[in-house]
């Protein structure tokens, strides 16, 4: 599943569409022709610019700007196609809740890299709570999901506990921002 990695750069690591900034450069507030291109993006990240300066009622050239602007301060964080894990033969999805040994921790980062790594894995979150991760996989079928668990995450020397959620329908929020 190497196809799909629009969150896991978010979350752990980084993705050659990722875009690395600055703390200074976020401060900038959004305006509202800010807000207009984001909101068009959201919907459809290949809007062509002509289109999207057409909505937010300013020149190509100063929406093409807008959009860079807003990749460079981290505003926006990557383009990229969302792949349907089902269509290529990955079925089964799970999230899978993950707590490190108490001796572990401080290599949290060495282990959300190794994992975010593997073909399984679309997206890997560091939580807060009794557990350290929450990662969400596609496999083939449950004998796969299986085999995932316990050759990378039981076997794992820094690897305490983990919990599988089967996952039934992926409902997509109306969120905006999601």
């Amino acid at each position: 599943m190497g196809s799909d990695n629009s969150a896991r750069g978010a979350q752990v690591g980084r993705e050659p569409n990722d875009v690395r900034y600055t703390a200074d450069a976020r401060k900038t507030p959004l305006d509202d022709i800010d807000h207009i291109l984001i909101d068009v993006l959201r919907h459809n990240a290949r809007t062509p610019n002509n289109a999207l300066a057409a909505a937010a009622g300013i020149a190509p050239s100063t929406a093409l700007g807008r959009v860079r602007s807003l990749v460079e301060r981290g505003v926006i964080r990557g383009f990229h196609a969302e792949i349907d894990p089902e269509a290529l033969g990955q079925g089964i999805q799970a999230m899978i809740s993950v707590r490190l040994q108490a001796d572990a921790r401080r290599r949290i980062n060495e282990f959300g890299e190794q994992i975010a790594a593997l073909e399984e894995t679309l997206n890997i979150y560091f939580i807060a709570g009794a557990d350290d991760f929450l990662i969400h996989i596609s496999t083939v079928d449950t004998a796969a999901l299986r085999n995932f668990v316990v050759d990378n995450l039981s076997a794992h020397p820094a690897v305490a506990a983990t919990e599988t959620i089967l996952i039934f329908e992926h409902i997509r929020s109306r969120n905006p921002v999601a």
